[in-house]
């Protein structure tokens, strides 16, 4: 389950990349001096809940330039690198016969549009917890105030890797989009949080009081009723990235025994404040913020749990 993301902000006046992907690894807990000024806990060292993600480099496929039309924006014009990686056999047909690159590159370049997408994918080879190692393909906004200059870096990075610290650095903020936990088809108590009927109520307590009135004579959405719960697409605005770690043997981050339904981290990842929808292993996109105007925050994490998630 990839999660889609449709908009993308304005970003940097340079040419950088908007977007990245991560599997949820799990939650501990650090103490950090608290960097919010308006705390009440401002300047302390409190207790805060952290999410780790597992970020190995993304791969750059492809480019396209997209052109705004009176019907919505179309595909102008669309390179892939010179080598593709093998693994992408798993999800499509790999072309043995490989294009003209020279020709495509000259065309993408003089090909007019107002949007610049690259055309990444993960690398789950790289993950031992993940079962599934079947590249998960998407795309990825290009920022910055020229064309011309986006062109030319998506053309440059065409067929290298892209790291996470190249995306964000530590202390700033980012949007996360996820599927959230599946939790099937359940009842309107648990579905919405209604209040449940008194016990007197004949025939059922579980479900609410009335579908609406006669008129009009339909159920309207707004009523609570019982469906499917869980299992959405939920994004996130503004989560702090506490900390990159650049090679998780070297510093403390794995707890004793591994995360629980996931293991052990081997590639690098990310500390951000808070939570993340979806369960362990799901794939977690990245994003710029779209809302937040605020600045770079410095982080001074003092301790991060390492104690066994296990009970022992």
């Amino acid at each position: 389950m990839v999660p889609r993301i449709n908009t993308w902000p304005a970003g940097p006046a340079k040419p950088h990349i908007e977007g990245f992907a991560g599997y949820k690894v799990g939650m501990t807990h650090a103490l950090m001096v608290d960097f919010r000024k308006r705390s009440t806990t401002a300047g302390q060292e409190v207790s805060v809940p952290v999410t780790i993600l597992e970020a190995p480099p993304l791969k750059v496929m492809g480019a396209r330039l997209y052109r705004t039309t009176p019907y919505g924006t179309r595909v102008a014009s669309e390179i892939w690198a010179k080598e593709l990686d093998p693994h992408l056999s798993r999800r499509l047909p790999i072309p043995e016969k490989s294009q003209n690159f020279e020709e495509r590159s000259e065309k993408f370049a003089k090909s007019s549009g107002s949007e610049v997408h690259l055309i990444v994918h993960t690398q789950p080879h790289l993950v031992g917890s993940v079962t599934s190692k079947t590249p998960e393909i998407f795309e990825v906004r290009v920022s910055g105030d020229k064309i011309e200059e986006r062109k030319k870096w998506a053309l440059e990075i065409l067929g290298k890797e892209v790291k996470v610290d190249e995306f964000v650095k530590e202390g700033e903020m980012i949007d996360v989009t996820a599927v959230t936990k599946g939790k099937g088809f359940q009842g309107h108590i648990k579905r919405f949080h209604v209040k449940l009927q008194p016990h007197k109520n004949s025939k059922h307590r579980r479900m609410i009081g009335t579908l609406g009135p006669h008129n009009p004579s339909y159920v309207t959405y707004r009523i609570p009723q019982a469906g499917q719960m869980g299992r959405h697409r939920r994004t996130e605005y503004n989560k702090r990235v506490l900390r990159i770690v650049g090679n998780p043997s070297e510093g403390p981050l794995n707890p004793v025994g591994g995360f629980l339904h996931y293991g052990v981290v081997k590639n690098p990842a990310m500390i951000v404040h808070g939570t993340i929808p979806g369960p362990a292993r799901r794939l977690v996109g990245l994003r710029l913020p779209m809302r937040f105007r605020g600045g770079t925050e410095k982080v001074d994490i003092k301790y991060l749990s390492t104690l066994s998630k296990s009970g022992v």
